[in-house]
């Protein structure tokens, strides 16, 4: 006899479960956080954990995003083939309508990222559909969902590799880690596939993410087999890197490493490499007829008494409102401040739009004179907030627009999350500027210092529009100062070289 699925409870249960990955992190990633913030010596890695384990229980107490960037949404299902399903409705359709529901939740509404054309037009979809579906027909009369909500920091870190097979994997991860940067907010952990083809390799690595977290547990026990042997040795040598949370540099760069294999063609060794961030979201249930799915909350006693406050003592406290090219070019490399006053934001499209603009003459909607921008691309307030989780966007990819916005807007700061490439640190060097930093995964925690958010540009970019903040003690760090040190190179440096010198770090 065939197990009927209900179309109701197939999307309620969709949309419930990406809600539910919206604000709960799994435990396991709890659990290991928590240890790797114990452990810690680096004092900006150490503070970093602390925001995003602060974040983490804040966002599971006020049920709000993790994280900004909501994701877009990987479903992975496993038809039982005595299934059948009360619908007239594609699978593709049900989930869509299921990320639909759980996007647009008036409660908690998500950030739509998704656009609907990635060449040309590139306009948002505004619900975040379509999701990106993966199904499989296995034996049974259960359905069995994976569901992920996949950030863009961290995917557009996602590395493949067509091998030779006598190449060594330990080496090309080791070779490609460092190339990632911090854009994927480490710490989290790498997905490994390798074998099959190219796009089942990709399969694999995005497919190990949704493991749980198990380093600590198989350290403790030790190995059993050569994958577990392979897993350990990348763990140690990648934390051995000395990248550390936010790149900012430390004994812990991954929590854990996943490596999933199938057989391949013997000329060929595809590999792949998928990082998770600090907001790590999946979720898994099986529905089996008898209504949609429940997830359990975890309890709050699974969190460390982490409580992360301004330390008006170690921090400069800073008034936007007032500041000056002197007093920017006064800060020095990791130094923390606490920012206070009025900023302007801006990320990818306001920046193209900014750059058409000044090539054509036309005056810009707000003026940037002595002013600091925030890369950022905030959620949908609801009730008393003025806006809804804050957290900064990938710094990197404004890097082509950076002498620009130096040279032509009187900009002097900008706030974003990991590195500066080259030609960024130039230019913020030529032109007295800095770069700050604030923690990625942190979202909720930032939003808190936002007292006031309006719109005064571009507002048809729905969340890609130039706001103005008006914040109260922002926690950023002096990421690149005026004289072009950037304390992603120095970090990371600084603590693979103490990490060679000391026992490697164990979960």
């Amino acid at each position: 006899m065939s197990v009927l699925i209900k179309e109701e409870d197939f999307i309620q249960s969709i949309a419930d479960g990406i809600q539910f990955i919206s604000y709960y992190h799994p435990v396991d990633y709890i659990r290991h956080l928590a240890r790797a913030y114990e452990r810690e010596e680096s004092p900006a890695a150490r503070d970093a954990m602390a925001q995003i384990l602060t974040n983490s229980r804040m966002c599971a107490e006020g049920k709000r995003p993790l994280c900004q960037d909501t994701g877009i949404v990987n479903v992975f299902l496993k038809v039982g083939m005595g299934v059948r399903f009360d619908t007239k409705r594609t699978l593709q359709e049900l989930c869509d309508e299921g990320v639909r529901r759980g996007y647009l939740n008036p409660d908690n509404p998500l950030r739509a990222s998704v656009l609907d054309d990635p060449l040309f037009a590139r306009k948002n979809t505004r619900d975040n559909t379509p999701c990106i579906l993966h199904v499989e027909l296995v034996p049974g009369d259960k359905v069995d969902v994976q569901l992920a909500s996949k950030g863009g920091g961290s995917e557009n870190k996602s590395k493949f590799a067509m091998l030779n097979p006598s190449d060594s994997l330990v080496d090309w991860v080791l070779k490609t880690v460092p190339t990632m940067g911090a854009g994927w907010c480490p710490p989290g952990m790498l997905g490994i596939g390798v074998g099959g083809t190219a796009e089942k390799a990709m399969l694999m690595a995005k497919q190990s993410l949704m493991e749980d977290i198990d380093m600590y547990e198989l350290l403790a026990r030790g190995p059993q087999n050569k994958l577990e042997e392979l897993r350990i040795e990348l763990y140690e040598k990648v934390n051995a890197l000395g990248i550390g949370a936010q790149g900012l540099g430390g004994l812990t760069t991954v929590l854990d490493v996943k490596i999933s294999t199938f057989p391949t063609h013997a000329a060929s060794k595809p590999v792949a490499m998928i990082p998770n961030c600090a907001a790590t979201r999946h979720a898994h249930f099986e529905l089996d007829g008898s209504g949609p799915a429940r997830l359990d909350p975890p309890s709050l006693s699974e969190w460390p008494e982490v409580h992360w406050a301004p330390d008006y003592n170690k921090s400069k406290q800073v008034d936007l409102n007032t500041l000056t090219k002197e007093e920017v070019a006064s800060w020095k490399p990791g130094q923390t401040l606490l920012l206070s006053g009025k900023m302007l934001t801006g990320r990818d499209a306001a920046h193209k739009r900014i750059q058409d603009m000044l090539a054509k003459g036309e005056p810009l909607p707000v003026d940037f004179t002595n002013r600091v921008i925030y890369y950022v691309g905030p959620v949908d307030p609801v009730r008393d907030e003025v806006v809804g989780p804050a957290g900064p966007t990938t710094a990197t990819r404004m890097d082509k627009f950076t002498d620009m916005m130096l040279e032509q807007t009187g900009l002097i700061a900008m706030i974003g999350k990991s590195e500066r490439g080259p030609v960024a640190i130039e230019s913020i060097k030529q032109h007295g500027s800095a770069y700050l930093m604030a923690v990625g995964g942190a979202a909720y925690l930032v939003s808190k210092a936002i007292r006031g958010a309006k719109v005064l540009g571009f507002a048809d970019l729905g969340m890609e529009a130039i706001y103005e903040f008006d914040v109260k003690d922002m926690p950023v760090t002096v990421a690149v100062d005026a004289q072009g040190t950037s304390v992603h190179t120095t970090g990371p440096k600084e603590w693979q070289a103490r990490i060679g010198k000391i026992p490697v770090a164990t979960a």
